[in-house]
């Protein structure tokens, strides 16, 4: 690690440390607001909840002295992306735009039961405007610096960058974030967390800022997969019933087209490196064509899901405010204006078809796996100022996550680069539906990953 602050242990290192009585939640929320507020953490939060955070640390030590058996997720310190709705506050999504806005009248779905599991939720984190981009920037709040490298500064990646570096930094032992086209899955990648990207229809939609109603996913990232799981199980409609399984004997599909290409070199080498262990921990790693990946382009235009959709939502704020908008987030909304309702219909329709015969090809699979993204973090700097690069680097970002999306999947990143390198995930997916199935895949892979020597 280099990061200027200590990650948190995982979920089950501080209960077991409360129990001890070495650690209380009121001290461990202290200490995440105080580092929210010292220089490594700038531009993570966007607002900071200490007094309702301290309350509910507070809360759930007085109950634990009484002998309550507590939510696993009851006094830790989380993070929300700034796209949820709290009541009484307008909700920002990362712009200025919406900053006279009528405030929220009820908490989303997603942050209520967030409540009702006793979190202490320590403040709304910084993200790309309108969660429009995989690389993180944004020119209203800031950036948040990836703490990944001392030496230069990264990008964070998008959209729930904040979401990602207030995990990474130690600010909370989960980020709530949402997953349109990787925006959980990549930052977690360019930070080293793991990410759950779940089924789309596991937790409700509403009180989430839409970018793309067909593929926004309510989900989130942390330390390890059982930190995940336990975000997961708070905010879905019905808990995970996972049953544990060995590595050994997992059937894993490796695509051929698209998600191999353009890897730098780092990434390359811990991916082969990945794939090395888990073939010695006996996984049947099957080379799959799965050409229906090179489709996606096509089947997606004109514009897309994602601008069409962000267009009829943002179609009354462009034309008024359009000078508040990040210029490269309003020209890509703007893509959606001119998709007619039989073009838009035409998404749909194609889609659908696709998925049947992804579904199909991956029949017999316990999953597949790739690379999260194809490069490690590029500088900050390059991506401010070069659209060329900044356009050719989301692009990059996006490209192997956005295919499950497209399907309607579920997605886990698992950190998979040796200590003396720069973050790089490893991407385990399958189809709608298989969550259980695969988190049980995920967590066999992580003990493989956390077993080899130079994992981290």
């Amino acid at each position: 690690m280099t990061t200027e602050q200590a990650a948190l242990p995982r979920i089950a290192t501080l209960r077991a440390q409360i129990a001890r009585g070495t650690l209380t939640h009121e001290a461990l929320v202290a200490q995440a607001l105080e580092g929210a507020t010292a220089p490594a953490a700038r531009h993570v939060f966007t607002r900071l909840y200490a007094d309702a955070a301290l309350a509910a640390a507070r809360h759930a030590d007085a109950a634990l002295k009484a002998g309550v058996q507590l939510p696993l997720l009851a006094g830790l310190p989380v993070s929300i992306k700034d796209l949820y709705d709290v009541a009484g506050e307008p909700t920002l999504a990362g712009s200025i735009a919406c900053r006279d806005e009528a405030p929220a009248a009820a908490d989303a779905p997603a942050v209520a039961r967030l409540r009702a599991q006793g979190a202490a939720l320590v403040g709304k984190t910084n993200m790309t405007e309108f969660a429009f981009s995989g690389v993180g920037l944004n020119p209203h709040h800031g950036t948040p610096v990836n703490p990944t490298d001392v030496a230069v500064a990264r990008i964070p990646g998008g959209s729930s960058s904040g979401a990602a570096v207030s995990v990474a930094l130690g600010l909370s032992v989960a980020g709530l974030g949402s997953d349109t086209g990787g925006s959980i899955r990549i930052p977690a990648a360019l930070n080293g967390l793991v990410g759950f990207k779940n089924t789309q229809a596991r937790v409700p939609r509403s009180g989430a800022f839409e970018l793309s109603r067909t593929l926004d996913t309510v989900c989130a990232m942390a330390r390890c997969v059982d930190d995940c799981l336990a975000v997961d199980a708070a905010i879905a409609d019905t808990p995970l019933a996972v049953r544990r399984r060995p590595a050994a004997g997992l059937r894993l599909a490796l695509p051929q087209t698209l998600v191999l290409d353009q890897l730098d070199a780092t990434v390359a080498r811990a991916f082969e490196r990945t794939l090395d262990r888990l073939s010695a921990a006996g996984v049947q790693i099957v080379p799959l064509p799965l050409a229906e990946l090179a489709e996606i382009s096509t089947l997606n235009a004109p514009g897309g899901f994602s601008a069409v959709e962000a267009f009829a939502v943002h179609r009354q704020r462009l034309a008024q405010r359009r000078a508040e908008f990040d210029p490269r987030v309003a020209a890509r909304i703007a893509l959606g204006e001119a998709v007619s309702a039989a073009d838009y219909i035409g998404l749909h329709d194609r889609r659908r078809g696709w998925m049947a015969r992804v579904e199909a090809q991956l029949q017999g699979f316990d999953a597949l796996l790739c690379p999260t993204v194809p490069i490690v973090a590029p500088p900050i700097a390059e991506l401010q100022a070069s659209d060329d690069a900044f356009f050719k680097a989301n692009g990059l970002l996006l490209r192997n996550t956005f295919t499950i999306n497209y399907l309607d999947g579920c997605a886990f990143s698992l950190p998979c680069h040796a200590p003396d390198e720069l973050p790089v995930g490893l991407m385990l997916a399958s189809v709608r539906g298989d969550d259980a199935r695969l988190a049980a895949v995920a967590l066999a892979v992580e003990a493989v990953l956390q077993d080899g020597e130079g994992a981290r």
